[in-house]
């Protein structure tokens, strides 16, 4: 592979597309992924429309919660880019807000397939063209798995169990999978995002009275946008991050501070 290429996972709005985008700009090929095939155009569109490099952008609609779809998507990014250096799981939901005691199973089995299966699904097939990639005998080459956690892997969220109970999973598995490939050139790192101006956060975005009261939480006094989740992703795929592996980045504008 010459030119770098990256996976990133929910990449069609909000904090995915925002690091599909930032990777784009550094030079990247690209893999965009997203359940909904019509928004990956649009996202494709915007993307190119924002660089002034000439980059590869390739679109990959499926459910990564689906094994299979994870195998054919990272088929494809060997096919169609030769490979891939970068990783980003992004996907994920909040899943219902709701007591524990009147969540369904179904519901959880959705936010823990999408927010924590996923990401071990991807992973698991990104590091192993990743080994395969590797050279015996020779300087190994900088690989980038990077999973975008939230505050709420280490600091409670009611009336959100499954949400949380996911984030909490994927520090571990940050962790556990960073320490497993130190020393086979795969760095694993995660960013765990505070309130972000995203769709997820709709509500509390349209709602002026609920938007000042999440800023009032803030130590900084506002809400994050999703271009400074992605530039720390960049970051971190980069060079300049080249010795660090098994941590988390928190984004939040201090929140973690006062929770």
């Amino acid at each position: 592979m010459n030119a770098k290429s990256a996976v990133v996972t929910g990449s069609s709005r909000g904090i995915g597309e925002s690091v599909a985008k930032e990777f784009a700009k550094a030079g990247y090929n690209i893999v965009i992924n997203s359940r909904n095939a019509k928004d990956l155009v649009v996202s494709k569109e915007e993307i190119l429309r924002s660089i002034k490099v000439p980059v590869k952008i390739v679109t990959f609609a499926g459910d990564i919660s689906q094994e299979e779809v994870c195998k054919n998507m990272f088929d494809k990014a060997e096919q169609d880019l030769g490979g891939i250096d970068v990783l980003v799981n992004n996907a994920g939901i909040n899943g219902p807000e709701k007591s524990i005691v009147d969540i369904s199973s179904r519901e959880w089995d959705e936010v823990l397939d999408i927010n924590l299966k996923g990401t071990f699904f991807c992973s698991r097939e990104a590091t192993r063209r990743m080994l395969m990639h590797q050279e015996p005998n020779s300087r190994l080459r900088d690989y980038s798995i990077i999973n975008i956690s939230s505050v709420h892997q280490t600091t409670p969220m009611p009336l959100a169990v499954p949400y949380a109970a996911s984030k909490g999973g994927m520090e571990m598995l940050t962790k556990t999978m960073a320490l497993e490939f130190a020393d086979k050139g795969i760095r694993i790192n995660a960013i765990a995002p505070g309130a972000i101006a995203t769709m997820m956060n709709a509500d509390i975005l349209q709602d002026e009275n609920k938007r000042i009261e999440e800023e009032m939480k803030i130590p900084m006094h506002r809400i994050g946008e999703p271009s400074e989740i992605a530039r720390v992703a960049v970051f971190l795929a980069s060079s300049a991050a080249s010795y660090i592996t098994g941590t988390t980045l928190y984004v939040d504008g201090g929140l973690t501070l006062v929770s």
